[in-house]
């Protein structure tokens, strides 16, 4: 409520460019740290639930706050603020009149998210769901002179209410046509394997397509490169997650049963998606559409996770279901930190440079230190390495892949190896992703002259960048108080919490003779050796350090364009991987004076799937169309055509 009331009083402020961003900003800052507070609140409360007097007759809001949508909430608040706080600089150029109407759609946004966790009825669910969808479809179309921009909206806004009908129709299913449509309702259902099977896949379609699993991804490439890096930053950072909170609360809350060969499908989904993004990110060569495609492997490792922990609590292993939707919840928060991040780095790079294309920057980290580092936080999280948070989750979730006890079902035995070795493919390329993308935008030689005056990025970026930077630092340090703090989760959704076999410096998630992690002391002797490294060098070396250009080949003179570049980091993955993907080349004449090399790598996905039904909805439109000839008499034969046709088959 308190985000709807500042957004509408971003309208009554639009004569006032100054108090838009140096108000009614630092008031959503502040909101989002209230969610979060209220998050942390929630999960060391009992459940609590309220009705507003609100909505339809008859159907008013029913919210309810427990431990699963707490949790969500403090990811949502925490990513948040450090989100709005970076928007405060990236909008402070915008005109007023437009900014007011981008500050309200902006806190529609998160007031929608934030209704969608606390939602305890499927009306509400559903209204909530539908403000997030628009509000953020405004969003992204905030530049939409653009046909690109306005091409990408619609596509979001399309598959957004597609899965928002498979929704209604799963909702539909779990009421069953008893009582109302409140979740306690719904709780109390007794359905049938066969409806509870539908309504689960309705579920995973609907929260699926919102999420972008393979192959509803296709709006989220378009999507996420088009808005302001800030939205980008929380759609792919907070609104993901939706999908994923949504898609708990109906498998393990609201069903009253679970079957294995929903995990199995969902853990096949997952690592389709996982290895598909990660291929696609790494032939990209404009920065903001390769994290797009980085997103959509997080999602399938996230959705990886969900199948193993719907086949583990299925099986009756309590203890590793446990441990792997740990994992999962883990990696959503680490996500939300690290992507948000990487977004808002790329936010600041494309306002000092303008440029997107990766082939055209290069050498940043001397103009844009703050930027640089920071980004590398980010980029070293999502790469997995330790200390930082990337790594715990990850490290977590193939534990309970490669710990996985003997299954029931034999041919998950055989599946289960196979699957943590994509995870553990899915994992390396994104490592390599890491390389390319923060290689070619900040080392090196700026590929273009201009780069020489790109300006670092203003406080309020830097402010909000260093947020959720230590918010990887800090997640990645202190694991095992993370887990704790994720324990009411667990324990409502598996009835099991993860024990740590180890103390607050060590993390043991099945036993210490198993395996074991203690970030902290890792940290420490990392640090120690740096330091006396640091030490030793400038004792012994003191005074004798010199200076020489670095061995050059026997070739000296080389310039920016004999660096390694956006296209040829991903050349050897697009050789490999080519037959996902329509691979588009132009090459230079080699005599040319002024060559030009272009190569894209298109979603096949697409062409196979989409431009089918897009070719078939066009013949569909146009052949209705031809009904209509602007002529009275047709209109009135229609009409006259139509009478005659209800009273023949209405006729008793």
């Amino acid at each position: 409520m308190f985000w709807l009331v500042l957004g509408f009083a971003a309208l009554l402020l639009q004569g006032s460019q100054r108090l838009l961003i140096r108000l009614v900003f630092p008031l959503g800052a502040l909101g989002a740290l209230f969610i979060a507070g209220v998050g942390v609140a929630g999960l060391l409360l009992p459940a609590s639930a309220v009705i507003l007097p609100i909505g339809l007759p008859d159907l008013p809001f029913h919210l309810r706050l427990d431990a699963l949508s707490a949790f969500f909430m403090v990811l949502l608040g925490g990513a948040a603020f450090g989100i709005t706080v970076y928007a405060m600089g990236y909008f402070r150029n915008m005109a007023a009149g437009p900014l007011a109407l981008l500050i309200l759609w902006y806190h529609l946004f998160l007031g929608g998210m934030v209704t969608v966790m606390l939602a305890d009825d499927a009306y509400a669910f559903m209204v909530a769901w539908e403000v997030m969808a628009l509000s953020s479809y405004f969003l992204v179309t905030t530049d939409h002179d653009l046909p690109e921009i306005r091409h990408a909206g619609f596509l979001y806004l399309l598959i957004a209410h597609v899965g928002a009908v498979a929704l209604l129709l799963c909702f539909g299913v779990l009421q069953g046509g008893h009582g109302d449509y409140t979740f306690d309702t719904m709780r109390l259902a007794e359905l049938t394997p066969f409806w509870a099977s539908a309504a689960y896949l309705l579920a995973l379609f609907g929260f699926g397509a919102k999420a972008g699993i393979v192959p509803m991804h296709v709006w989220l490439p378009e999507a996420h490169p088009a808005a302001p890096s800030p939205v980008s930053a929380l759609m792919s950072g907070v609104m993901l997650k939706t999908a994923i909170y949504g898609l708990l609360r109906v498998t393990f809350d609201l069903l009253n049963v679970q079957i294995g060969w929903w995990g199995t499908l969902a853990l096949a989904l997952g690592l389709i998606t996982a290895l598909y993004g990660v291929i696609f990110a790494a032939v990209q060569s404009d920065m903001k559409r390769l994290l797009a495609w980085s997103s959509i492997e997080n999602v399938g490792v996230i959705l990886a996770g969900f199948g193993l922990t719907l086949i583990f609590y299925t099986d009756g292993k309590g203890a590793m279901a446990a441990l792997t939707l740990t994992a999962v919840l883990y990696h959503s928060i680490n996500h939300a930190f690290f992507k948000g991040l990487l977004f808002l780095g790329t936010g600041a790079v494309l306002h000092a440079t303008g440029e997107r294309r990766m082939g055209k920057l290069g050498g940043l980290i001397r103009t844009m230190p703050w930027t640089a580092w920071l980004t590398l936080i980010g980029a070293l999280a999502i790469a997995g390495l330790p200390p930082l948070n990337g790594f715990v989750s990850e490290w977590l979730l193939l534990q309970a892949f490669l710990l996985t006890p003997n299954l029931t079902q034999p041919y998950l035995n055989m599946v289960i190896p196979v699957a943590a070795a994509s995870v553990a493919l899915a994992a390396a390329l994104a490592a390599y992703v890491v390389v390319k993308f923060y290689g070619v935008i900040f080392l090196g030689q700026p590929r273009d002259a201009a780069l020489q005056h790109a300006h670092e990025a203003s406080w309020p970026k830097r402010l909000g960048m260093l947020w959720l930077a230590a918010g990887c630092v800090l997640l990645g340090l202190f694991p095992a108080q993370v887990i704790g703090w994720l324990s009411p989760v667990v324990q409502l959704l598996t009835k099991q919490t993860l024990v740590n076999d180890g103390n607050w410096l060590m993390l043991a998630p099945v036993s210490a003779e198993r395996a074991s992690y203690a970030p902290l002391i890792f940290f420490a002797v990392v640090g120690v050796v740096l330091l006396l490294t640091f030490i030793w060098v400038r004792r012994v070396y003191h005074g004798r350090v010199r200076r020489s250009d670095p061995w050059d080949c026997g070739y000296p003179e080389q310039d920016a364009r004999m660096q390694d570049s956006a296209e040829g980091f991903g050349q050897p993955i697009r050789q490999i991987f080519e037959v996902f993907m329509k691979v588009e080349r132009e090459t230079p004449d080699p005599f040319s004076r002024t060559p030009h090399y272009h190569g894209a790598s298109l979603d096949k996905i697409w062409f196979i799937l989409y431009e089918p039904i897009a070719r078939l909805t066009g013949w569909l439109s146009e052949q209705a169309g031809r009904l209509q000839h602007g002529r009275i008499q047709w209109y009135l034969i229609y009409s006259f055509a139509t009478l005659i046709f209800l009273l023949v088959f209405t006729t008793r």
